[in-house]
């Protein structure tokens, strides 16, 4: 059975990249009817935040990236944070000793900041692992501080990247990285490889930077000899200005990106297409759509952009695709503080927003004329399209202020027939007539609905109030 982990550390907000690594680890799960699993690792307390692990829970929940094992439901293979295994790691690593596979390293900090190759570079000389027993064991009795150090061979590592291919490593490139700490913790490298192992994961996801560090793992199970999960390397995620996007360079946080009023549909759907496509050119993708099409073998190999206005026009897709009574109650706190008009029908706004918005909070600005008309310049009336310009506008509001001020059936039926009649006779086309009226009712270069709607709600009081204004403007 396929199953997948992600595995954050708790030390800030889940960016946009952490949550591509997430929902892969979660696409490839249901994809192939699997378990997706959340661990917390948490083996390095000196970068722990406490809120970070509950935002980690509450930004899973929002987008929909429900695991199946993990903190706060259990499963078969917990506990499912690290600092709670403890105990499980070094004994690992004393038999990597004991089959000469690692090393006890006794040397101080000191001595270790001393080191430097010919290229300025720090790398440990295995001063340690020339040590005889007796020594070992005198030094283990006395109670010094030591750590156990991963020993590599001499050689070249080969392995496979469901994204990248084969990549071959030259062993010495590799440092003999340190598998459990002084504190006796185990370091995030030495924790993957036990708890991966011990969870039974199938598939691992994460970025392309730590390709040349996969090699240690591939040693590492070689040596407990266990067999080595299938790795997925993910592209390069940059802003625009192409720097990688990091939480710790203060690109935006997935609760930031929420608190902007994206929505978690959007935000997903953006996340799966930064490195991923299918197999046509479709962009809008529910989750569900997500888990049927999902392939890991349509990951490319090139750094993907993380796009604010692309996400905005995601956002704006995803808002449309809004049953019309769910934007109605999300639009309904930005409407109300826009309009306070007696009677407003606020889902009939909703529904003459929700196509022109990339954010609920947005319908409200695009309404707001109707409390009150903005003041504005008569440049307004000036459109190439609908061949208007002042002049003619004046012209126009004085017909539609004739027609209108008789008129009983205030409809949008009886108003557009009014003003067609009333533009036709007076020589002018019926875009010549509306778009003046448009502009003097709303103070607005665009607006949700057209001139007879805006009558409508408005009423005839109201409208012809506005048109003479604009009038007097003229």
């Amino acid at each position: 059975m396929v199953r997948t982990r992600y595995a954050p550390s708790p030390t800030g907000f889940m960016h946009i990249g952490n949550l591509r690594t997430a929902l892969y680890e979660y696409l490839i799960a249901r994809k192939n009817k699997g378990v997706f699993i959340l661990r917390i690792e948490d083996t390095d307390q000196s970068r722990y935040v406490e809120s970070a692990e509950d935002a980690i829970y509450e930004t899973l929940k929002l987008t929909g990236l429900t695991f199946d094992e993990g903190p706060g439901i259990g499963g078969d293979f917990g506990p499912y944070v690290q600092s709670q295994r403890k105990a499980d790691y070094l004994p690992h690593a004393q038999s990597l000793v004991e089959k000469g596979k690692a090393y006890y390293c006794f040397c101080e900090k000191e001595r270790l900041d001393g080191l430097a190759d010919e290229r300025g570079l720090k790398k440990y000389d295995r001063h340690c692992l020339g040590l005889d027993a007796p020594e070992i064991r005198q030094k283990l009795e006395s109670g010094g501080a030591y750590v156990i150090r991963q020993l590599i061979p001499d050689g070249k590592t080969t392995f496979h990247d469901e994204v990248f291919g084969e990549i071959t490593i030259d062993n010495q490139e590799m440092e003999d990285q340190i598998l459990i700490k002084s504190d006796g913790m185990p370091t995030y490298n030495f924790a993957n490889v036990v708890d991966d192992h011990a969870m039974k994961i199938t598939h691992v996801v994460r970025g392309s930077e730590y390709l040349t560090s996969t090699p240690k793992y591939k040693l590492l199970y070689e040596a407990l000899g266990w067999e080595l999960p299938l790795y997925v390397h993910l592209p390069l995620l940059q802003n625009t200005e192409g720097r990688k996007i990091s939480k710790r360079h203060g690109d935006a946080s997935i609760p930031q990106l929420l608190e902007m009023g994206f929505l978690p549909e959007a935000i997903i759907n953006y996340a799966a297409l930064l490195g991923w496509s299918p197999t046509d050119n479709r962009e809008v993708f529910t989750l569900a759509e997500l888990e049927n099409i999902f392939e890991p073998k349509n990951i490319s190999k090139s750094p993907s952009t993380f796009d604010m206005k692309k996400l905005t026009w995601m956002n704006a897709e995803h808002i449309k695709a809004l049953p019309p009574e769910v934007f109605a109650e999300m639009a309904l706190p930005y409407l109300q503080a826009s309009v306070a008009k007696p009677g407003t029908d606020y889902a009939y706004l909703a529904k003459l927003t929700q196509p022109r918005v990339s954010f609920a909070k947005d319908c409200g600005e695009l309404v707001d004329f109707i409390d009150a008309l903005p003041d504005y310049d008569i440049e307004l009336y000036t459109h190439k399209k609908m061949k208007t310009n002042p002049e003619i506008a004046k012209q126009a509001l004085e017909v539609a202020l004739t027609a209108l001020k008789p008129l009983a059936d205030w409809t949008h039926d009886g108003l557009g027939a009014a003003i067609t009649s009333a533009a036709e006779s007076n020589g002018l086309s019926k875009g010549q007539v509306l778009w003046p009226i448009r502009t003097a009712l709303s103070g607005k270069p665009t607006t949700p609905c057209g001139a007879t709607e805006i009558c409508e709600i408005l009423g005839k009081d109201e409208t012809l109030c506005r048109i003479e204004k604009g009038l007097k403007k003229l």
